[in-house]
């Protein structure tokens, strides 16, 4: 655990993802679908970061891009996709297939168990669910010890220690204090693990407001923090909008089709706009609000993924 005592983080984007260096071991808060750090990703494609080794629980549109853009060298995920809706993340496979990128793929009971023994400082932790399982085959790092109680042969993991940590969340302040609506994933784990944290907030609230809606991640894990609404875009941000569907089938279409689509892509929402407002511009004021309008009633929630 690595204390940040700074009591003023507010950073802007390009400064925060500037803390992630090529190479380094990044953590990626969210998943699936839900509160994926978007602002940084893209961020971290506009200054080129290249040579990422990146770890999450289950993931989709976040390592997607950063994988069809050349960043990553190593993905250890439990799940890289697009769930019931669009199915395999297409740059993924793709670069799984050929071998451009190297995969050490995890489980997210695995990845759990290797942070509690960050924090806790223990050389390794046991685990079941790996044993009798081809996981072991990707990571010659696992271990195994007999049971001093039970004498049963348990397969260890060392501690996962990232160098940083990017998290969106709902609500934060200038300190670096994080409120995050359920479920966490592993944003809190992530957080106490690693070296450095750099969060992304809808809004930038006042130390009481914060905790009165309840600190989750306290500011002295946060190395710096930036406001950026919609910063989880397209994936969800509840309770303050769903995930774009149609926007996400965009992408995965583009990605699908090939090199030229791909760079249309991302011509159009990543490298094309030097700024998160350029890019809000360009998914418009209309949908943004329509992504918002989720909670006015279930035909409205329905409408957003027709």
């Amino acid at each position: 655990m690595t204390f940040h005592l700074d009591p003023d983080k507010l950073v802007d984007l390009d400064r925060a993802a500037a803390v992630v260096t090529d190479g380094a071991l990044v953590a990626l808060g969210g998943g699936l679908s839900a509160r994926l750090p978007m602002a940084l990703v893209r961020e971290l494609i506009r200054q080129g970061r290249r040579g990422l080794h990146v770890v999450g629980s289950a993931h989709g549109i976040d390592v997607d891009l950063l994988v069809a853009t050349g960043s990553v060298a190593i993905c250890e995920e439990s799940y890289v996709g697009f769930e019931q809706d669009f199915g395999l993340a297409p740059a993924y496979r793709r670069a799984a297939q050929t071998g451009t990128i190297e995969i050490r793929e995890s489980c997210c009971g695995t990845i759990l168990t290797q942070l509690r023994a960050a924090e806790f400082g223990v050389p390794f932790l046991p685990v079941r669910g790996v044993k009798g399982s081809d996981i072991r085959r990707l990571h010659p790092e696992y271990g195994e010890v007999t049971c001093p109680f039970t004498g049963e042969i348990l397969v260890v993991v060392p501690p996962l220690r990232p160098d940083v940590a990017l998290i969106h969340a709902p609500l934060g302040d200038r300190r670096g204090n994080l409120h995050l609506d359920q479920p966490y994933v592993l944003d809190e784990r992530f957080a106490a693990a690693s070296r450095n944290v750099i969060a992304t907030v809808e809004r930038i609230a006042s130390t009481s407001e914060v905790a009165e809606a309840g600190v989750t991640i306290p500011g002295h894990l946060v190395t710096a923090v930036a406001e950026v609404p919609y910063g989880a875009h397209p994936s969800s941000c509840y309770p303050h909008y769903a995930y774009d569907r149609p926007h996400l089938a965009q992408y995965v279409q583009a990605a699908t089709a090939g090199e030229a689509d791909l760079t249309a892509y991302l011509d159009r929402y990543v490298t094309g706009t030097p700024t998160e407002e350029a890019y809000r511009k360009v998914i418009g004021e209309e949908r943004l609000a329509a992504i918002g309008s989720w909670s006015a009633s279930t035909e409205a929630w329905k409408e957003l993924f027709r």
